[in-house]
C-alpha cells in the first residue's frame, strides 16, 4: 500500500467524521436529549461524536484498506462493534446497570441479556466474521486445524481490542490519545489503512472531545479498537498478533480488579499524557459514563 492512499485515508476519515457530527449536531435523531450524558465532572456531554468516529473510521478503512478481503474485514469489524456499542449507549437499562465484562457475562449464565452482553455476543460474531474474511496469514495455505486456530486468535484479538479502548473511556482524550498511539506503529504495516483511518477520525475528534463537550461512548470507542484490532491482524505475523491478544486479555482481567484511572494518576509519565489539552481537575461528585 503506498503512503499516499495512506495519506488519502486519513483525509477521508478526519473529514467524515466532521462531516457526520456536524450532520448528527444539526439533526439528532430522537432529539439532543437522547444523546446527553453526564460526564465525569457531572456535567453534561454528547454521545454524538461516537458514531461520527466509527463513521469515519469506516470511510478511511474503505479507502486505505486495500484489497478487497482487508477491506471487507474491517468495514464488518468497525460497523459491528460500531453498531453494538450504540444499541448499548442508547438502550442500556440505568436502573438495572451492569459493570463490566464479567457482569455482563454473568447475567447472560443466568439467562438475563443486557444490552452490555448483546454488545458481548455482536462484537464477539463481528469479530469472527472480520477474522474469517482477513487475507490468511503470511498470504499462503495452512493446514485446517492451524488456520481455525488462527482465525479464533484473530477474532479474540478484534474483539478483546474493541472491549479494551471502550475500558479507556473514563476521561476526556484518553480513549482517542491511546488509539493514536497504538496505530502510529502500525501505519507502515499491511494494516495501514485502518490504523491511518483511526489517526484521522481521532485528529478530529480530539478538540471537541478535550472540550468535553463530547465523548465517544461506546459506539466510538468500540469502533476505535476493533479498527486497531482489525489493523494488528492484517499487519502482524502470528508471534506478535498472539503476544498483543496476550497483553489485551491481561489488560481486560486486570480491569476487573484494578482502576485503569487509579494506575495512571499515580504513574507521572501517564498522568502527563492522560491530561495533557484537558481542563484541570478539579473534585466534583460525579458517575463516568462507561459500560
Amino acid at each position: 500500500m503506498s503512503g499516499a492512499r495512506r495519506a488519502v485515508a486519513a483525509l477521508v476519515a478526519a473529514a467524515a467524521t466532521g462531516a457526520a457530527r456536524g450532520g448528527l449536531d444539526w439533526q439528532p435523531p430522537g432529539g439532543a436529549a437522547t444523546w446527553t450524558r453526564t460526564n465525569h465532572r457531572g456535567e453534561p456531554v454528547s454521545l454524538l461524536e461516537g458514531p461520527a468516529v466509527a463513521a469515519g473510521v469506516l470511510a478511511g478503512a474503505l479507502v486505505g484498506a486495500g484489497g478487497a478481503r482487508a477491506t471487507a474485514a474491517t468495514a464488518v469489524a468497525v460497523v459491528g462493534a460500531g453498531a453494538f456499542g450504540l444499541v448499548d449507549d442508547l438502550r442500556e437499562d440505568a436502573a438495572t446497570r451492569t459493570k463490566g465484562l464479567r457482569g455482563h457475562l454473568g447475567a447472560l449464565a443466568h439467562g438475563r441479556l443486557t444490552t452490555g452482553g448483546l454488545k458481548v455476543l455482536g462484537i464477539g460474531v463481528s469479530a469472527l466474521a472480520a477474522a474469517v474474511l482477513a487475507p490468511p496469514a503470511g498470504g499462503g495455505a495452512a493446514r485446517p486445524v492451524a488456520r481455525a486456530a488462527d482465525t479464533l486468535a484473530s477474532a479474540a484479538l478484534v474483539a478483546g481490542t474493541a472491549n479494551l479502548f471502550n475500558l479507556l473511556d473514563l476521561r476526556p482524550g484518553r480513549a482517542l490519545k491511546a488509539a493514536s498511539l497504538t496505530a502510529a506503529p502500525l501505519v507502515g504495516t499491511a494494516g495501514g489503512g485502518a490504523a491511518c483511518a483511526v489517526l484521522g477520525a481521532a485528529s478530529t475528534a480530539i478538540e471537541a472531545d478535550l472540550a468535553e463537550t463530547d465523548m465517544l461512548g461506546d459506539s466510538g470507542a468500540n469502533a476505535l479498537g476493533a479498527a486497531l484490532g482489525t489493523a494488528v491482524v492484517l499487519g502482524a505475523p502470528r508471534p506478535v498478533r498472539l503476544a498483543v491478544l496476550g497483553v489485551v486479555v491481561a489488560l481486560t482481567l486486570a480491569s476487573e480488579k484494578v482502576s485503569f484511572t487509579r494506575v495512571i494518576e499515580r504513574t507521572p509519565v501517564l498522568r502527563e499524557v492522560d491530561a495533557w489539552g484537558r481542563r484541570p481537575a478539579a473534585p466534583r461528585a460525579g458517575t463516568d459514563a462507561e459500560s
